[in-house]
């Protein structure tokens, strides 16, 4: 079984872009967005992958991933899965000896800017970037599930 643990933050200001690597563009959608899991399909730049992921609140959830043909993926997207697609670009960030993934929104929600660290464990430690704000991993809001229905351009 696989198992992610995975802290999630707001990012404050834009002072991560001068440590980062290029950006992959994404696109994601959700066949299935139900109690017990999700059912995610995402292109990432030329690559595909189909996600289920357990629904739990918090940092530790259960996650299989498995590679599929790019065609397949991009036929998913248009024609099954929930619209509005969820598009962003990732960026890799290395700071302290952990790598960063900000993810910065477009689309419906454009203005989201978030900083995810996997970890080995939910109490391994780890040092804070001075763009790091408050943490979200336990507000669903911030879940990519709950950006398709209610996306972050709506807001109050």
């Amino acid at each position: 079984m696989g198992i992610e643990i995975e802290r999630k933050f707001l990012v404050t200001d834009d002072s991560w872009r001068g440590n980062a690597g290029p950006g992959i563009p994404m696109q994601q959608g959700y066949l299935v967005a139900a109690k017990l899991a999700s059912v995610r399909v995402r292109v990432e730049g030329k690559q595909a992958r189909l996600n289920i992921k357990s629904m739990t609140l918090g940092v530790r959830r259960q996650e299989f991933e498995y590679v599929i043909p790019l065609h397949d993926a991009r036929t998913l997207l248009k024609t099954l899965c929930e619209k509005p697609l969820i598009e962003k670009v990732r960026y890799p960030v290395r700071y302290a000896g952990k790598t960063w993934e900000i993810d910065v929104f477009e689309g419906e929600n454009t203005g989201l800017i978030v900083a995810e660290l996997e970890l080995k464990h939910e109490s391994e430690p780890f040092e804070k970037p001075p763009w790091l704000g408050g943490e979200v991993s336990h507000d669903p809001r911030y879940y990519n599930t709950c950006l398709v229905r209610h996306p972050y351009r709506d807001w109050s």
